[in-house]
């Protein structure tokens, strides 16, 4: 697949949901919850500084038996995730998660941060390019298909 992350940005937009490093768990969570997302990035200075996730929660909170009211994100956040550019492919894309074991990719332009994508925008685009192209040959074997 050739489509690149600015594409899914520009379809999806460009809405980052952040924290401060200094913010607590709680909150991120609150807001994780209030935006039905399941990663919220952390910026210090409007510098990506890590990225928060449900899954950091679980193993870092839950497991070891600390309050997420007390504990504030930067002792929980993944430090210099690992991130893509606009340019980058989904398939790329795809490769790097895999390796990774992440599901959420910060997308950077230089240092500043353009975006966020995740598993799921990219099996969404995955999808919508599988379905054009099943539709343009069902239209060629049909006879329609324009010449």
């Amino acid at each position: 697949m050739t489509e690149n992350i600015a594409s899914i940005l520009k379809t999806k937009g460009s809405t980052i949901w952040s924290v401060a490093p200094d913010t607590t768990v709680y909150d991120a969570l609150a807001l994780m919850a209030e935006r039905s997302i399941g990663a919220v990035l952390v910026l210090s200075d409007s510098r990506l500084a890590g990225i928060v996730s449900e899954r950091d929660y679980a193993r870092k909170i839950v497991l070891q038996g600390k309050s997420s009211k007390d504990t504030p994100v930067h002792e929980i956040m993944t430090r210099s995730p690992v991130t893509v550019t606009p340019d980058h492919t989904v398939d790329e894309c795809m490769v790097i998660m895999t390796q990774s074991r992440v599901r959420h990719l910060p997308v950077l332009i230089g240092d500043r941060v353009a975006g966020i994508v995740s598993i799921g925008d990219l099996v969404n685009a995955i999808i919508s390019a599988q379905a054009h192209t099943i539709n343009q040959l069902h239209t060629y074997i049909s006879g329609t298909y324009p010449s």
